[in-house]
């Protein structure tokens, strides 16, 4: 009796092409395709392969948290890039000044930063003016922001899980009971 070889995970699912059709898209994928074959860059290929992602792993940035990044050491003078979508966050006052290149900016996040006396850039000018990525920090959106992950992890219930169950509702009368008062059985 042989084994029977299964083939279906043979395959790696690896995005080759975005899913998205928008020309302007496309034609930025071109452009990175080159720059990422003719220069040894490690750059070029890590704004490529962020290109072709989804939007959920393109997750926005506020300008927030772009303005704490780029606060850390070394790195005054130099240009942000995000492969995805900056947002404006209202809680903060003070923006300092922030050069950035980034996929899509919306409307007041980029009149606080025209206003701070930031440049903003496109990725075509980007490939002009640092076709290597000289002077410039990747940044991205925190991925695991997203509702979705608070229901990930051990199931809800087990010792030392803090993973948020699937309730109908939060009430008095849901998920109460046992493994959530000792005198019904146990106590997480």
């Amino acid at each position: 009796m042989g084994i029977d070889i299964r083939h279906n995970k043979d395959r790696k699912v690896k995005r080759t092409e975005p899913k998205s059709n928008d020309p302007y898209l496309r034609l930025l994928v071109k452009l990175y395709r080159f720059l990422a074959r003719r220069t040894e860059a490690k750059f070029n290929r890590i704004i490529l392969k962020r290109l072709f992602m989804s939007k959920n792993n393109r997750p926005p940035l506020s300008v927030s948290r772009l303005a704490r990044h780029m606060k850390k050491a070394g790195r005054d003078k130099k240009l942000a890039v995000v492969v995805g979508t900056v947002t404006d966050d209202a809680r903060i006052f003070q923006l300092p000044k922030l050069d950035v290149c980034a996929l899509h900016i919306t409307a007041p996040a980029r009149a606080r930063i025209l206003k701070a006396g930031g440049q903003i850039i496109t990725f075509d000018q980007l490939a002009q003016k640092s076709p290597k990525g000289q002077n410039t920090v990747l940044v991205q959106g925190p991925r695991k922001a997203r509702k979705a992950y608070r229901h990930f992890g051990p199931a809800p219930g087990v010792p030392h899980s803090h993973t948020k169950p699937y309730v109908h509702s939060k009430g008095r009368k849901f998920e109460r009971a046992r493994g959530r008062r000792k005198s019904r059985g146990y106590k997480n």
